[in-house]
């Protein structure tokens, strides 16, 4: 059993109980080929929680910053973290998550960049879209619906794939695509809230 594994039981087993978790539309995710899961951001929790209740091994962009040190870079390396440098174009993190796509691997992403403080969904960031197009992934939404507060329900709720074809036949921006994304996420948002 791999670090990732046991991080994702001990994680999940210990959060679910906590959190009154409920998680919906798993069977949304292909159980195999490329995926971009894109969900909205509204707690440090959000990762494990999503790589918890998703049914395949999930790789995250994550802050430069969480990757300092040995043991940062260790720790975060064994749980399929990609290290990218926020506010400026980081074409290695790039190359990086375009080849976990490329192996047919799933990678899970944040569009608003940061998290939201009250809860409502932000603006996407380009980049998502970046992704979707330049891969053949499929791209399922996925919105968190709290609070993390001990005792109270919890949702995860995965969403039908956006529908990519017509967007790449199109040939749409990054700018549109992420917009696209995130009315799929805003839906989801507000049919479960």
């Amino acid at each position: 059993m791999t670090l990732y594994q046991v991080a994702k039981n001990l994680v999940w087993y210990a959060l679910k109980p906590l959190y009154r978790m409920e998680v919906i539309g798993v069977e949304n995710i292909p159980k195999d080929g490329p995926v971009i899961i894109c969900s909205n951001h509204i707690s440090n929790f959000d990762p494990p929680v999503v790589g918890g209740s998703a049914p395949r091994v999930v790789h995250f962009l994550a802050k430069e910053e969480l990757f300092k040190g040995k043991f940062g870079k260790f720790l975060f390396s064994k749980l399929n973290a990609v290290p990218i440098k926020r506010g400026m174009k980081d074409r290695q993190a790039l190359r990086q998550a375009l080849n976990i796509l490329k192996e047919g691997k799933v990678l899970g992403l944040f569009p608003e960049g940061t998290r939201s403080k009250t809860g409502e969904l932000g603006e996407g960031l380009s980049g998502i879209g970046f992704f979707a197009l330049r891969s053949e992934a499929t791209v399922v939404p996925c919105v968190i619906v709290g609070p993390y507060k001990v005792g109270r329900r919890l949702k995860i709720v995965y969403g039908e794939p956006v529908k990519m074809d017509k967007l790449r036949e199109e040939k749409a921006s990054a700018k549109e695509t992420t917009e696209q994304i995130m009315q799929e996420i805003s839906k989801l948002q507000k049919k479960h809230a």
